[in-house]
């Protein structure tokens, strides 16, 4: 399998394709990286250095990888955090380039907006754009809970409510979602769920919520179930997968005492997932 993965990257920490591109490599994934940034560390710092690089450059770097011919082997198109508007039209136009070179390609878009506890962090216009332009090209979405809301204008919460929101981002154009951090008043205290739905069907898995604020998890949350999804297609066995190797990732951060991800000390939680929460299925 191989995936363009269109994301932020910084040379402290993991975050974007920092955070997604070895994880994906672990599991045996060829990852042809392209950023969109190239910062010295996240902005959860409150202070970095290095640039946000002009979309031309971004669309030049991806003209080049094309001009070597591999758009035809391109399995996913993948992005994440947009730091500017007009990345978003490189992006599209790359998704539209590779689809057109390889029909069965498919593109990966993670909505990243925000969270519940720290709003929205990103530029203003960026919502809006992910909403209405670039979600309803995804093939696939993973928004966590509080942008699932922003998506479909509504506020889900509940089980139920939160899977009449998925429907509506479904109809928008993506055929499977991937809602982290879902967080409903009825679950177990102390946990946190992930849910997926595609024309299968809908699952659901619970795991122990770890006290701990972890900047890049949700890039490689994406990243793992993108490519568990692309390969098997088989949703529910993607969130087993993914959900056994994140959480085993932050249990071992947590234990660290470090703030950034333990993203190398981690990679056999990739490879060898333990599979050690039921997934369940909810419709």
């Amino acid at each position: 399998m191989k995936i363009l993965s269109i994301q932020s990257a910084v040379a402290y920490g993991h975050v974007g394709n920092s955070a997604a591109v070895f994880p994906l490599q672990r599991i045996g994934v060829e990852v042809l990286p392209v950023y969109t940034v190239n910062f010295s560390n996240h902005t959860g710092y409150g202070a970095w250095r290095g640039p946000l690089i002009d979309p031309a450059d971004v669309r030049e770097v991806l003209a080049g990888v094309e001009d070597r011919g591999v758009f035809p082997e391109i399995d996913v198109v993948l992005s994440g955090y947009q730091g500017g508007e007009g990345i978003a039209d490189v992006i599209l136009d790359a998704v539209a380039r590779v689809k057109a070179a390889n029909p069965d390609a498919v593109y990966a878009c993670d909505p990243v907006m925000g969270n519940a506890k720290s709003g929205c962090f990103v530029a203003p216009a960026i919502p809006e754009l992910l909403r209405d332009r670039v979600v309803p090209a995804a093939d696939i979405v993973t928004p966590n809970q509080f942008e699932l809301g922003y998506l479909t204008r509504t506020e889900p919460d509940t089980l139920e409510s939160t899977l009449a929101s998925v429907d509506l981002v479904r109809e928008t154009g993506p055929r499977a979602v991937l809602v982290t951090s879902v967080e409903r008043p009825d679950r177990e205290e102390g946990t946190i769920e992930m849910l997926a739905v595609d024309d299968a069907g809908a699952w659901i898995v619970q795991t122990p919520l770890l006290p701990l604020k972890a900047n890049g998890s949700g890039d490689v949350t994406a990243a793992l179930f993108t490519a568990h999804y692309r390969a098997t297609g088989d949703a529910a066995a993607a969130l087993a997968r993914t959900t056994s190797s994140v959480f085993d990732l932050l249990s071992l951060t947590h234990r660290s005492g470090e703030r950034e991800l333990q993203l190398v000390e981690a990679q056999e939680f990739y490879a060898h997932p333990r599979l050690q929460f039921e997934v369940r299925q909810v419709r």
